[in-house]
């Protein structure tokens, strides 16, 4: 620059004040650099962090527990480095969350499903699987690295004779109801219970063969083998229709590599246009083969009978035994069955229900006061009044459901409470039984709390009080309600 200056100036130029000007640029230039450099480098550290994280994350999901633990340990050590930040807990909870043990629409496992939860800053969380338990250890240990609130369940389908003529929650299947069973302390079963989960498996993977059986029969030349085509894509051969349906756009893109030789296949087999399929293995398609293939009016169904599930006082037994409680799964109240909900609670209280399980995203339009959402708030109404806690969450095993649901909304905010509490007693439940058999269907809890609402109140304080790493130590059958109570202020679930 002096250079320029002087030949720009000439010979005439009084060239001290130029070098002086020169020399103050520099001394700027370099004061300058080191904050730029410094900018740069946190830029690409920031990125870095970030894109590590992103892969770690996905590895949480590989069906290698080894992975998914040293993934996880990763991640915890960049929340010590401070690189992550977790949020302190805040009201919203999901409570049931399928994993891939049965199937999660993202391949979510266990631990995924309790990161993510932390990481979104949720007071609590639950995963619920079809027919298994397997994802209970795994979610419970990963809980407590994280500091996660945490509870597991399981969701099968039962009869309930007293209802056999009615539909409830499983659309065109009179006696026929979806049902829960939440708050497992352990898989670590007696013999009799797990010949009991044995059976479940059992059946469903002899109603997914029979299924996939009648669907070939329909899609010649596509066939599926299900130990070879379907069992892989689970990671503990715990598969499901929506496995299935994967499985079959998977096996069609094989035999058709033209995607419009594929869109005409799908197309014809299906009786819809081939226009929004979005194949090869989309999202509309594998709805598509559902709807077309497996459920009422499809080549793949039969109308279950009543020896095709354990009866909903059976299950209950099991889910009491097993130290889990037992919910009704409430749909959204238009069926017959749901629509005198009243009746229907009452019986499956009396086959020994203790809460009711709702997917609220499925039971109100934002911005809309229509039948469904009234027909929730009447359902947590009567749950209210009769002392039953209300179990939330999204289910998160079909596209377009929320990791959680968006509790600010004009619907669902007035209702937060209710399910806040729900979550508080699943969680103190989970608790108070594995520390001791002292759960909320216990022996112990109904003669305490002889009365269901007092009983649910207490519950509900110890899961205030309890917090979320750790385990509750120090009670047994004959510590009191009181010194329970204590202890849960004193250590941590």
């Amino acid at each position: 620059m002096c250079f320029v200056l002087r030949a720009r100036w000439g010979v005439g130029y009084n060239r001290a004040p130029a070098t002086r000007r020169c020399r103050m640029l520099f001394a700027a230039s370099l004061r300058r650099q080191p904050a730029s450099t410094a900018g740069a480098r946190a830029s690409r550290e920031r990125v870095r962090v970030r894109d590590e994280s992103v892969q770690l994350e996905h590895a949480l999901d590989s069906l290698r527990p080894s992975q998914r633990r040293e993934a996880l340990r990763r991640l915890l050590d960049a929340v010590g480095r401070g690189e992550i930040a977790l949020p302190e807990a805040g009201d919203a909870v999901n409570l049931h969350c399928h994993t891939f043990f049965s199937y999660n629409v993202y391949g979510y496992s266990p631990t995924k499903v309790a990161w993510l939860a932390r990481k979104g800053g949720l007071a609590a969380a639950g995963i619920v699987d079809f027919d298994v338990l397997d994802g209970l250890a795994e979610f419970h240990e990963a809980g407590r690295e994280v500091g996660l609130k945490a509870c597991v369940g399981i969701e099968t389908r039962v009869f309930l004779p007293e209802y056999a003529d009615r539909v409830m929650n499983s659309p065109g299947e009179p006696g026929i109801c979806y049902h829960v069973g939440a708050g497992f302390p352990t898989a670590d079963l007696s013999a009799p219970l797990m010949e009991v989960l044995a059976g479940l498996q059992a059946t469903s993977a002899e109603r997914n063969r029979q299924l996939v059986g009648r669907v070939n029969a329909h899609l010649r030349p596509v066939r599926l083998e299900y130990e070879r085509d379907v069992l892989p894509l689970t990671p503990s051969g715990n598969a499901t229709e929506r496995h299935i349906c994967l499985a079959y756009a998977r096996k069609a893109r094989a035999a058709f590599p033209s995607e419009e030789e594929l869109a005409g296949f799908w197309s014809e087999r299906l009786g819809v246009e081939a226009g929004g399929l979005d194949v090869p293995e989309g999202i509309a398609l594998q709805h598509a083969i559902r709807a077309g293939l497996m459920k009422e009016g499809g080549p793949g169904y039969v109308q279950p009978e009543a020896g095709s599930f354990p009866r909903m006082e059976a299950m209950n037994r099991f889910i009491v035994e097993a130290g889990g409680i037992a919910a009704y799964a409430w749909l959204d109240g238009t069926s017959e069955g749901e629509d005198d909900i009243e009746p229907l609670i009452a019986t499956a209280m009396s086959s020994g229900a203790d809460a009711i399980n709702i997917v609220p995203d499925r039971n109100y339009t934002p911005g809309k006061r229509d039948v469904r959402l009234d027909n929730l708030e009447r359902v947590v109404g009567l749950a209210e009044e009769l002392g039953l806690p209300v179990i939330v969450g999204t289910e998160m095993n079909s596209p377009g459901q929320k990791f959680v649901d968006d509790f600010e909304s004009d619907e669902l905010a007035p209702l937060l409470p209710v399910f806040l509490k729900g979550a508080h007693i699943v969680t103190a439940h989970t608790a108070l039984e594995r520390a001791g058999r002292l759960g909320y269907a216990s022996g112990w809890a109904r003669r305490s709390f002889p009365d269901r609402k007092t009983r649910s109140e207490f519950y509900e304080s110890v899961g205030r009080a309890l917090q979320p790493s750790g385990e509750l130590a120090g009670v047994e059958e004959s510590t009191t309600p009181g010194a329970v109570l204590n202890a849960a202020g004193r250590t941590s679930c």
